[in-house]
């Protein structure tokens, strides 16, 4: 099985890292080791995750920390379409009501 993040979900990865990083550079290690472990799952149980509104997209959150990552399983490769903190996924609902 192949992993693929799209240009989106990198930028994503890469604000969050940022962040993180100009406040506490070990805690911005241990979320990306995190989001690591919970995206590498998805590897091995293409399934695991919640299915979204777009039954093709499944969510999985990187618990402890409030992140969300969600991604496509395709029969030979999952792609990551967005790493997503939980505040913003509950904002952008809310924008939709």
């Amino acid at each position: 099985m192949k992993l693929r993040y799209t240009v989106a979900a990198l930028a994503d990865l890469s604000s969050i890292l940022d962040y993180i990083a100009a406040h506490s550079p070990a805690g911005s290690i241990r979320v990306q080791t995190r989001l690591k472990v919970v995206i590498d799952l998805t590897l091995t149980q293409p399934g695991i995750g919640v299915r979204t509104d777009d039954p093709a997209i499944r969510r999985l959150v990187a618990l402890p920390y409030p992140y969300l990552v969600f991604y496509e399983p395709r029969a030979n490769e999952i792609i990551i379409h967005a790493i997503r903190h939980t505040s913003r996924e509950v904002a952008r609902r809310q924008d939709e009501t």
